[in-house]
């Protein structure tokens, strides 16, 4: 801890100090609980989207074998990606991104020369595109609500562990220390005109003899 000037010019100081920190800290909390919340709820939905992921796969492993490679080739012109819409979402301050859509690029096929499942494969390979796309997304805002999350519980632990105690703790030493000045003061000045007294009663007395 610094050492401090035993003022009352510091007191100020302190005190306002004081204000600040006990003004700013429930601020503070509010936005850790929000991100703590946040934070919860999208590891939450994130291992969602995974389980989805792995499902999709599975059904993939399943589906794939029965495809021959002509099959194979023809799906991939269907999974060409046209747009990916990314919005934004505020969470307590922090702007992180949020899946929208994801559209795909129509090509032409003839329905007479594809087989009847065909569709329902591609759809399957494109959903399972989006999912792991969301994913991402999901993980880059987690980090993001994570990363802010630290910083705002250190400023909490800050305020409430370090410069709250440690501004309390000057105030108290610098009113001991100006009470101490006073009451120090004070015996001076009684000490001083007990002085005077007695100076002026000897002065007195001398004129009393001449």
């Amino acid at each position: 801890m610094p050492k401090i000037k035993l003022t009352k010019n510091e007191l100020k100081i302190q005190r306002d100090a004081l204000k600040m920190y006990q003004r700013y800290l429930p601020t503070l909390q509010l936005k850790k609980q929000q991100l703590q919340l946040e934070v919860r709820k999208m590891r939450e939905q994130a291992a969602s989207v995974r389980r989805a992921i792995n499902e999709a796969a599975q059904g993939w492993n399943e589906v794939y074998p029965l495809l021959s490679g002509s099959d194979a080739e023809g799906l991939e012109s269907l999974l060409a990606i046209k747009e990916w819409r990314v919005g934004r979402r505020n969470v307590a301050g922090i702007d992180v991104p949020v899946f929208e859509d994801l559209l795909f690029e129509a090509p032409a096929y003839d329905m007479y020369l594809t087989p009847v499942w065909f569709d329902d494969v591609s759809e399957m390979l494109r959903s399972q595109i989006a999912l792991k796309l969301k994913n991402k997304l999901m993980e880059e805002a987690l980090s993001l609500l994570e990363q802010e999350l630290r910083v705002v519980t250190q400023r909490v632990n800050l305020f409430e562990k370090v410069k709250i105690p440690e501004a309390k703790e000057n105030i108290r030493k610098i009113n001991i220390s100006i009470g101490d000045q006073q009451t120090n003061s004070v015996g001076r000045s009684k000490i001083a005109k007990g002085k005077c007294a007695a100076r002026d009663a000897a002065s007195y007395g001398e004129g009393e003899e001449a």
